[in-house]
């Protein structure tokens, strides 16, 4: 019970872990539990609408692969061009008491290599939970993120989640609680 204590301290580690590239951006902040919490949404969303998929996978594969932070930090885009990370010692030496941890092994190892259709799902809620950050800095006024998302959308996978990109495109990220443009707003009236 030690080393699964001990595990889940770890993981509580993933809140204080910043997402670094936003030091890029100029603008925006979150950390990698947040990151990773929208992503396991997303996952269990594009599971709803692809058929033959299993949904458990898919929402095991968001939420945990990202786990190897909590040791090696976020590395962007930029940090990987010089920094070299051993994310599999990380994954090993995190994994290596749990009763467990071969599960999450596999799964961080299926999501990485996106073979399956379940972990080209995960990834592609990966970048869509990014896409949808940089378009709420965009809507914010950030200049900078129309040429971060011309990349980013290059990176999806799957047609289900290439639409969905296209249509976040069209959105402000304001509208789902700011479309009621009434004068319940001035009246504040149930």
């Amino acid at each position: 019970m030690k080393e699964i204590v001990d595990f889940l301290f770890e993981v509580g580690m993933l809140k204080k872990t910043p997402r670094t590239g936003y030091r890029f951006l100029g603008t925006g902040s979150e950390s990698v539990a947040e990151h990773i919490l929208r992503v396991t949404y997303i996952g269990y969303v594009l599971s709803q609408l692809e058929k033959d998929v299993d949904e458990k996978k898919v929402i095991k594969l968001c939420l945990l692969h990202d786990l190897p932070e909590a040791r090696i930090g976020d590395q962007n885009y930029v940090y990987k061009k010089y920094v070299t990370v051993d994310e599999e010692k990380a994954v090993k030496d995190l994994t290596a008491n749990l009763p467990f941890g071969d599960d999450i092994k596999e799964l961080i190892d299926e999501f990485n290599k996106k073979e399956t259709k379940e972990a080209m799902l995960a990834n592609d809620a990966d970048q869509l939970e990014i896409i949808l950050q940089v378009k709420q800095e965009m809507d914010l006024g950030n200049k900078y993120g129309k040429e971060w998302l011309y990349y980013i959308k290059k990176r999806l996978i799957t047609p289900v989640a290439k639409k969905m990109a296209d249509t976040i495109m069209t959105r402000d990220f304001s509208d789902w609680w700011f479309k009621d443009k009434s004068d319940w707003w001035v009246n504040a009236q149930k």
